[in-house]
């Protein structure tokens, strides 16, 4: 369903990653481990100049050799899943449809490529892989919002295909204004599968209620137990035990309907965080647009380290640990991966 994180790639020649579309070139069979790290400042700026001898990167807590950086903006492979439920119907949709087609406007990059789901009852691809924005702004201009939520299952589907994408860097961005109600598959098994992936995802919730963040950090990671296999294969297949639930000192989420129809944050970070990605919540659809124009800002200006795989083979967790040697900054970086037999 989803490819291992480190991937075989033939290398060209011993010197350190070729920047470009066409991502890093390697020495005969290597494999490496890919990480895109986010780097601000406390006031959740952007820290450019950083050098590939600023990282430091921790697999299980061991230091590893960093032997591929690159720092230069590289077109995306995005995929857009968007809430089309009925609580979206409305002025709410056209200020939502508003925002994303702001949002493709914000990645111009003519490499860029972009497919788009929408999700009520049940999902629905609306726009398959293009760079035509004008294609996916027509698709959208179609869609009248109606139904429940099926998140969880658009997401499930979403995924995968990111992964298919032509360009090296990969993401999924979720917009939603309730919880889900509506998925057959639940929130721990999401995790795991974008934990098998090397998709950046996030996530805007729109919660009248809730507390607008300007960005959502990140909890700090927790040490889990390896992952069971196999995972489970949405719509059939052999069904695994799922990820434990969240630790005991944050509500567990709501999978499935029932409960409150308000965003799940939880959730939501429980999706996005592993990966390298984020969490925003906002208080109408209508602050959508500054929410995915920081989304577009942070996939144009981020960093790329690789190294060599340790060579698991034990289908387990591995940890990630992103450092930068300057003080005041943050790091957001994909918490680890999983090493596929």
């Amino acid at each position: 369903m989803s490819r291992v994180f480190a991937v075989i790639v033939a290398l060209a020649a011993a010197a350190p990653a070729v920047t470009g579309q066409e991502g890093f070139r390697f020495k005969s069979g290597v494999e490496l481990i890919n990480v895109t790290a986010t780097v601000t400042d406390q006031a959740g700026r952007f820290v450019p100049g950083l050098r590939q001898e600023d990282f430091r990167v921790f697999e299980d807590g061991s230091p590893v050799e960093v032997t591929h950086f690159s720092a230069e903006r590289v077109p995306v492979s995005l995929g857009l899943v968007v809430d089309t439920s009925g609580s979206m119907a409305g002025d709410k949709w056209v200020a939502a449809r508003e925002a994303i087609e702001r949002f493709l406007d914000a990645l111009p990059d003519p490499d860029d490529e972009f497919f788009l789901y929408g999700f009520s009852a049940s999902p629905e691809l609306i726009q398959d892989w293009t760079s035509d924005r004008r294609a996916v702004s027509a698709r959208l201009r179609r869609v009248a919002p109606t139904g429940g939520t099926a998140m969880y299952d658009a997401v499930a589907e979403a995924v995968p295909i990111a992964q298919t994408g032509r360009n090296r860097k990969k993401a999924v961005v979720v917009i939603s204004d309730g919880n889900d109600t509506n998925s057959h598959l639940d929130v721990s098994e999401i995790r795991q599968l974008v934990r098998e992936s090397e998709v950046l995802v996030y996530a805007v919730g729109v919660d009248g209620q809730g507390e607008a963040t300007v960005r959502v950090r990140p909890t700090p990671p927790v040490a889990r137990p390896p992952i069971p296999t196999p995972f489970p294969v949405p719509g059939g297949g052999r069904r695994g035990p799922t990820w434990p639930p969240a630790p005991p000192q944050m509500p567990p989420p709501t999978s499935r309907g029932g409960g409150s129809d308000r965003v799940n944050v939880v959730a939501l970070r429980e999706m996005t965080d592993d990966s390298g990605g984020r969490t925003e919540i906002v208080r109408s659809v209508r602050d959508l647009g500054r929410a995915t124009a920081g989304i577009a800002d942070e996939l144009s200006r981020q960093y790329y380290l690789g190294y060599p795989s340790l060579g698991h083979r034990d289908g387990r967790w591995h940890t990630i640990r992103v450092e930068v040697d300057q003080s005041g900054v943050r790091v957001r970086a994909r918490r680890g991966y999983v090493a596929t037999p």
